[in-house]
């Protein structure tokens, strides 16, 4: 017996269909929660916007993993998206604090 391609081990950790509807579920319902956040914003007071920035970059993983399919790439490819998305995070938080957003925490 053969072992299999890497383009045939790169087919088979994909999500299946049944997958995809459930994670587009869940970024629907995420969605519902940040919409229901907002417009809660002044019964949860200061807490908006930190709930509202966890939300987002769970829904960003959620849709880079799964349906870009960086799960299922190579570690090295893996690590070098993260990098970059931590430093876009910390050059957002700069922004957010330039303009006096996360003063309000």
């Amino acid at each position: 017996m053969t072992p299999p391609t890497e383009t045939q081990a790169h087919q088979t950790h994909h999500p299946t269909p049944r997958q995809y509807v459930q994670i587009a579920i869940l970024l629907a319902v995420l969605t519902g929660i940040e919409v229901a956040l907002f417009y809660a914003e002044p019964a949860v007071g200061s807490l908006v916007t930190p709930a509202l920035l966890i939300l987002a970059v769970l829904k960003f993983l959620l849709v880079v993993g799964y349906y870009m399919h960086l799960k299922y790439e190579k570690r090295f490819l893996t690590g070098l998206f993260g990098a970059g998305f931590v430093l876009a995070l910390m050059v957002y938080a700069v922004v957010l604090v330039a303009f006096g957003v996360m003063t309000r925490l």
